[in-house]
């Protein structure tokens, strides 16, 4: 593979939403509840995606019954000391979620619970921080994702936190890190999958650390990785088998429809059917099930990053699709009950 740094655009750049309605399908099981354990809200690079944007999409059909949202820079504040400024993400999102817990904006539970930012390279004055999260949170603040994606070939450019390579392999972020468990929080870890063999030396040196990888484990088929799939499958299954032998760690299905992964939906003329979707991403949603079981696995969304392949509505059909034969039971646990017992969502009354 090539060395030479690829760098991304923003990755929702070229979302276009006349684009995404000339692909319209019927609404696939719309009673079945839904948690959606990950999505983000902003207002950056000239995007917006706020509230109303947000539930504009999840009021497409399917019935969401209550979110998490995932840090992703939003709203720091301005001043003061430079660790303490994603408070302000925090307090800004406990805001919307109480907006949406009035009931003023529908029955669905927006940010029911968050996952927010701290540097964990900051050892142990982390926990400064994370006591500052949780108080800022009301009570909805479940946990931290510092993410490790890195690739000396592959650069995001929306990555505010730039980390290193083997960042979790760093005893400074280790001892960050230790400050979750502690405090009762959980961990989100985003990587790129080669990079998923130090999850898995975080996961056994925290064996009490609840840890969920986001996305599948970052399979990735653009700049050195393009046109590479077929003979790098075999290396992302192996490491996700292994992973899923370490029983604090858990997985979260999606984000197949962003740029990363590679597909190429949003080059087309016209964005893809659930069903094309949910063929091409069988192998991995499937391996990911097997190893893990419902019960460590939860549907996302990755919304509005993957929204520049699909619709809301047809992005939940290709995972029901993908659920076709599972039990009652199972596509509970995969649609919602997971997501409810790993952020500690309460059932909605």
């Amino acid at each position: 593979m090539s060395t030479e740094p690829v760098v991304l655009p923003s990755l929702t750049s070229g979302l276009d939403e006349h684009w995404l309605t000339q692909t319209h399908e019927d609404i696939l099981e719309p009673e079945l509840p839904i948690c959606d354990p990950h999505h983000h809200l902003w207002e950056r690079d000239g995007h917006r995606y706020l509230l109303p944007e947000f539930l504009a999409d999840a009021g497409s059909g399917h019935h969401i019954e209550s979110t998490v949202f995932l840090e992703c820079g939003a709203f720091y504040r301005a001043t003061g000391p430079v660790e303490m400024r994603s408070v302000g993400e925090a307090e800004f999102v406990n805001g919307v979620a109480a907006m949406s817990a009035s009931g003023q904006y529908g029955p669905t539970r927006v940010a029911a619970a968050f996952v927010g930012y701290a540097d964990l390279t900051l050892g142990e004055r982390a926990e400064a921080v994370l006591t500052a999260l949780i108080e800022a949170g009301g009570g909805r603040f479940r946990g931290v994702r510092h993410s490790a994606a890195w690739d000396e070939g592959f650069v995001i450019g929306s990555s505010h936190s730039r980390p290193p390579a083997e960042l979790y392999l760093d005893s400074t972020f280790r001892q960050g890190f230790a400050c979750l468990g502690r405090l009762g929080l959980s961990f989100d870890a985003w990587v790129y999958y080669p990079q998923i063999p130090d999850v898995i030396d975080l996961a056994r040196s925290f064996p009490e650390q609840p840890i969920v990888l986001n996305h599948v484990g970052g399979p990735i088929g653009v700049g050195p990785y393009a046109g590479r799939r077929e003979a790098e499958f075999p290396v992302w299954a192996n490491a996700i088998r292994e992973l899923a032998r370490c029983d604090n760690v858990w997985m979260k299905l999606g984000a197949l429809s962003s740029k990363r992964a590679g597909f190429g939906w949003h080059e087309r003329a016209q964005p893809p059917s659930s069903e094309e979707l949910a063929t091409a991403w069988r192998p991995y949603i499937e391996t990911c099930i097997e190893a893990f079981g419902v019960q460590r696995c939860m549907f996302e969304s990755n919304f509005p990053v993957d929204k520049i392949s699909c619709s809301y509505a047809v992005l939940w059909n290709a995972f029901k699709r993908l659920a076709a034969g599972s039990s009652v039971s199972e596509k509970a646990a995969l649609f919602r009950d997971t997501a409810h017992r790993f952020y500690r969502v309460a059932p909605s009354t």
